[in-house]
């Protein structure tokens, strides 16, 4: 080896050592992981994001950083979470922008979901356009297995508007054949993403199961009186009324129900439910009311998860999205941890192809969605919201008729 070439190959790995050295240093550096999110904290959907969606951000925030923060392998050490928000307004527009700006001004290294299906659907273009997971627990659209495929970054925690569908006609029509209603529904929904797209999937299913939609109506947002709706929905004398409502609506739908004595056998009201605030708001009478979503009572892990958001904040959490929502982080914590990096495509991979304890329970996404995880329909029994379907050895048996107003 000539001189020349001897100190040219010392130059060089002298180089690489430096180059080694500073990476090594810019890595120890690392001081958090910036995590941002738009949620809707005035408008509409702020009792929604309120309830289902921040006390989950909140709750696993403080638990991750309580243990030094998220550990990444790369560096050698567990980084805490530093958190971003913006308000979205409940303005699909507004959220948009809020992710964009997150992405490209704050450079945020994760994001969280907005609240809503509308919202998700929203964003989701953004999401998808600079590789973010997009995991969303508060949309319910039978759009997902397509839009999994079109945007292979998002996962949808809550499936398909047929799947809730078809677990609430199959409820019916065992109730039908057992001679306990009649087969005419009388059906209302909020003018936007969440109940056009389960509006549309009732409309075939309940036909496919051989009922009569003798009253169809819908509403737009922001909507309270909802007398009209519910008078003309009573005399269509219809066993089952089946509302697709945000929660404003919701809780609205059930006063104005309460002051006009109307109870039908079968009540299924949407969003707002299952909070831990509607049964204290109206008492005794929301027993047998049925919604989405609901619990299996001898899950000791998810009481578990109750007590700790109680403690935390006061209020229990929602028997719906909440919980699904806190099991969809604990699988991003370990999706990240088995990464070891914050490797945004990798970590996709993993959520993907993995299998994570949760505690809902063991979860392994199919085509991005779980599968058979959790209960579809709940139902108000004895104080205890309850899974009636899908049918099986932890589900509770529908009781019909709904409990009258008291």
């Amino acid at each position: 080896m000539t001189l020349r070439n001897s100190i040219r190959t010392t130059l060089a790995a002298a180089s690489l050592a430096a180059l080694a050295a500073a990476g090594a240093a810019l890595a120890q550096d690392i001081k958090s992981i910036k995590v941002g999110y738009a949620i809707s904290k005035t408008g509409p959907n702020a009792g929604g994001a309120a309830t289902t969606n921040i006390p989950q951000y909140e709750m696993w925030v403080k638990e991750v950083n309580a243990k030094g923060g998220l550990m990444l392998k790369s560096v050698g050490k567990r980084v805490p979470i530093e958190v971003i928000e913006y308000d979205d307004r409940s303005n699909s527009e507004e959220a948009v922008r809020a992710v964009e700006r997150l992405i490209t001004q704050d450079k945020v290294d994760l994001l969280f979901p907005p609240w809503g299906t509308g919202l998700n659907l929203a964003v989701g273009p953004v999401f998808n356009k600079y590789g973010y997971p997009q995991l969303t627990f508060s949309a319910v659209t039978d759009k997902a297995p397509e839009l999994a495929k079109r945007w292979p970054n998002s996962f949808w925690f809550l499936g398909t508007s047929k799947q809730y569908i078809d677990a609430l006609a199959d409820l019916l029509a065992k109730a039908r054949k057992d001679g306990r209603i009649n087969g005419d529904i009388a059906m209302i929904s909020i003018a936007d993403g969440f109940g056009i797209d389960l509006a549309s999937a009732a409309r075939a299913g309940f036909a496919k199961a051989g009922f009569k939609l003798v009253y169809d109506k819908s509403y737009p947002i922001g909507t309270q009186d909802m007398s009209p709706l519910l008078g003309e929905a009573a005399r269509s004398g219809a066993d089952t009324f089946v509302a697709f409502s945000y929660p404003p609506d919701t809780f609205a739908l059930t006063e104005q129900s309460k002051v006009a004595s109307y109870a039908p056998k079968v009540m299924f009201l949407g969003v707002g439910t299952f909070f831990s605030m509607y049964p204290e708001k109206f008492g005794p009478g929301v027993e047998g009311i049925t919604s989405l979503g609901g619990w299996a009572p001898n899950n000791k892990a998810v009481l578990e998860y109750a007590k700790k958001h109680q403690e935390m904040f006061k209020r229990g959490p929602d028997r719906w999205g909440a919980v699904v929502g806190y099991a969809s982080l604990q699988m991003l914590e370990q999706a990240i941890e088995r990464v070891g990096k914050i490797d945004r495509p990798a970590i996709i991979k993993e959520l993907q192809t993995g299998t994570f304890n949760t505690v809902i329970g063991k979860m392994k996404l199919v085509n991005n969605m779980p599968k058979d995880a959790y209960p579809l329909i709940g139902q108000w029994q004895k104080g205890f919201y309850a899974g009636v379907a899908p049918a099986g050895p932890n589900a509770a048996a529908l009781v019909i008729p709904k409990a009258p107003w008291k």
